[in-house]
């Protein structure tokens, strides 16, 4: 039996590269319509099986409900499902990307301060995303529009894995890194691509593995942890912060960009209410969409680590 603490990454490193490399060969040898039903059965099954992603799936829309005040949002098993299915129909989605089959045509681009004209200035900037809807279609903007280098920070031990996976797909323009830790070796080089011109995107609702640095602020009226890692980057860099959104609505992808912080400055001693302030913004704004696509915010896990709340 698995540990009900485990970290969501724990879970996702046993198997995450072994199952993208047989779903990107799955598709490239039968395609999405095939693969499709293969999908649907096995999110069906963790649906079945899995209660822990189950009741955390309740809790999430039992909060976003109650913090929302619309009664339409409240869980129920069918609504829980839908957010599994969901998430299958992103993970199809994925795979049309990785495959070419997603034009830019095929996204709206919702850009109020034409962020896109900023992509390739001098020097690169910051983009802030969230495990909402689909961050593979908003990687794809790298490679379908403006053929710049986005450099995406994950946590991942697969990070040169999956690069050449990525790579065979004919993603040139994308890039994973892993950042384990802020050491000098790594901000050194994240500093170089932005000086190059190119862009970095973190998502920035994962707490990161070992002790990495988070801080509590309130998500949909509960206390939460999220990471601190986007913005000590952003102070550190000295870079503009922009938020990155992708909610499919009516069938089509729109990929949201706004911008969110021109600049992240602390001194020593207000460090830690500086990046708690930035934190709490950022949580303010991810439910702000949450609203717009209840069931596309894919976390399976316990987000706010309490065991008070109804099960699915």
């Amino acid at each position: 039996m698995s540990d009900p603490q485990q970290h969501w990454a724990d879970h996702k490193e046993r198997g995450s590269f072994r199952l993208m490399k047989l779903t990107a060969w799955g598709v490239k040898l039968l395609g999405r319509r095939v693969l499709a039903p293969v999908l649907y059965a096995i999110v069906l099954y963790f649906f079945l099986f899995g209660g822990r992603a189950r009741r955390s799936i309740w809790q999430y829309q039992q909060r976003l409900a109650d913090w929302s005040g619309q009664a339409a949002l409240r869980p129920t098993r069918r609504r829980v499902f839908a957010q599994f299915m969901c998430f299958a129909d992103a993970l199809l989605d994925k795979l049309d990307v990785w495959n070419g089959k997603l034009s830019i045509h095929d996204i709206e681009i919702v850009d109020p301060a034409r962020l896109r004209d900023q992509l390739r200035g001098e020097r690169g900037q910051m983009l802030v995303g969230a495990h909402l809807g689909n961050l593979e279609v908003c990687r794809a903007l790298a490679e379908l529009g403006e053929q710049v280098t986005m450099n995406v920070l994950v946590h991942t031990k697969h990070a040169e894995q999956f690069n050449r996976l990525l790579g065979e797909a004919g993603a040139s323009h994308l890039r994973l890194i892993q950042v384990s830790e802020l050491n000098p070796a790594v901000m050194l080089q994240l500093n170089q691509r932005l000086e190059n011109g190119e862009w970095l995107a973190i998502a920035g609702d994962r707490v990161p593995l070992h002790g990495g640095r988070n801080v509590q602020v309130n998500f949909l009226g509960h206390p939460a942890a999220f990471p601190q890692g986007p913005w000590l980057l952003a102070g550190l860099l000295k870079c503009p912060v922009n938020l990155m959104f992708c909610l499919k609505q009516a069938g089509r992808y729109r990929v949201i960009l706004e911008p969110f912080a021109d600049a992240v400055h602390w001194r020593r001693s207000d460090r830690e209410h500086v990046i708690a302030d930035w934190t709490a913004r950022y949580a303010e704004r991810l439910g702000h969409y949450c609203l717009q696509a209840p069931h596309q915010w894919f976390n399976f896990y316990p987000f706010w680590k309490t065991d008070d709340d109804a099960s699915a």
